[in-house]
């Protein structure tokens, strides 16, 4: 188990309930999360999180951690990607939008305080803290849960609550901490569920900071509406704005090692030539080929 890590934001949620101007207590205004996410022009959700389209989502399934990676290099985005994970359920990519959940070592006058703020906003007292935040899910989203790698009585969901969130959004579950059940959760037909370890305990000891703000998972820092990408190596964390560029690259890349395959069969161009940066000659016979399979990127005449 790691260490807890200290989360600069933090003071600032616990502060909401001083001003009209902001949300409720642990989370941020729709004002804020709106700046924060100031780069995304498209839709929203009305708690101000971006809601990239579920067609960009369907498209970001065939996505590799490679293809996005370069993306994300190429905009200073040079920490979004995340390996080490157990995974209950692997096959299908994990794509959808990130809703963050942050939770913090107990501490009983701060925990008073956030159980006194749920009941004055009419969330359930009869579950654990963790289920306010599965209250909120809406069809593909992905609940990603930072609990600062907690492993014993650090499991954040077991096969009751995980059938819950998949009801919810047919995606699956990020957790920088545990969950228990595992053999109840294996049975949840396309829930994927990407977590640290695993612990037969139930969550105690722990107090929820915060509902869709900010929070860290590993060496990313993850942002309410990005969007999550799955494949074997890992978790990628796209932020909003920029899922329709990856989506294009990844397309493209995709497109082009398939005409590129094409042409060594046929034995139409040698491996140097496929390899190497192609002529404008074969830029526009790419360009052709692939305008008849439909595809919606094309690759930029040299």
């Amino acid at each position: 188990m790691r260490n807890p890590r200290q989360h600069a934001i933090l003071p600032v949620l616990v502060l909401c309930l001083a001003s009209s101007s902001y949300a409720q207590l642990g989370m941020f205004s729709r004002e804020q999360r709106v700046e924060l996410t100031r780069d995304w022009k498209g839709d929203r959700f009305p708690d101000g999180r971006p809601r990239v389209p579920d067609e960009l989502l369907g498209r970001m399934k065939n996505v590799t951690a490679e293809e996005a990676w370069g993306v994300l290099q190429s905009a200073g985005y040079i920490n979004q990607f995340e390996g080490n994970w157990k995974v209950i359920n692997p096959g299908e990519r994990l794509v959808g939008r990130v809703v963050t959940a942050v939770f913090m070592p107990l501490r009983p006058d701060v925990n008073a305080v956030i159980s006194d703020a749920g009941k004055r906003e009419g969330r359930s007292q009869r579950g654990g803290q963790n289920s306010w935040v599965i209250d909120i899910l809406q069809p593909n989203d992905v609940l990603v849960v930072d609990l600062f790698g907690k492993i014993k009585d650090g499991t954040f969901a077991g096969d009751n609550l995980s059938t819950s969130i998949n009801a919810k959004t047919g995606t699956g579950l990020i957790v920088d901490g545990s969950v228990r059940d595992v053999s109840g959760i294996s049975e949840i037909k396309g829930f994927r569920c990407y977590v640290r370890g695993f612990d037969p305990s139930a969550l105690k000891d722990v107090t929820l900071m915060g509902i869709n703000v900010p929070i860290r998972i590993g060496a990313v820092t993850v942002i309410p509406g990005d969007v999550v990408v799955s494949d074997p190596e890992g978790i990628t964390f796209v932020p909003s704005h920029l899922a329709e560029k990856v989506a294009d690259h990844s397309e493209l890349t995709q497109l082009q090692d398939r005409w590129g395959h094409q042409m060594l069969r046929e034995g139409k161009y040698t491996p140097g030539q496929i390899d190497s940066g192609w002529t404008r000659e074969m830029t526009e016979e790419f360009n052709a080929w692939a305008e008849k399979q439909g595809a919606k990127v094309r690759k930029r005449i040299p």
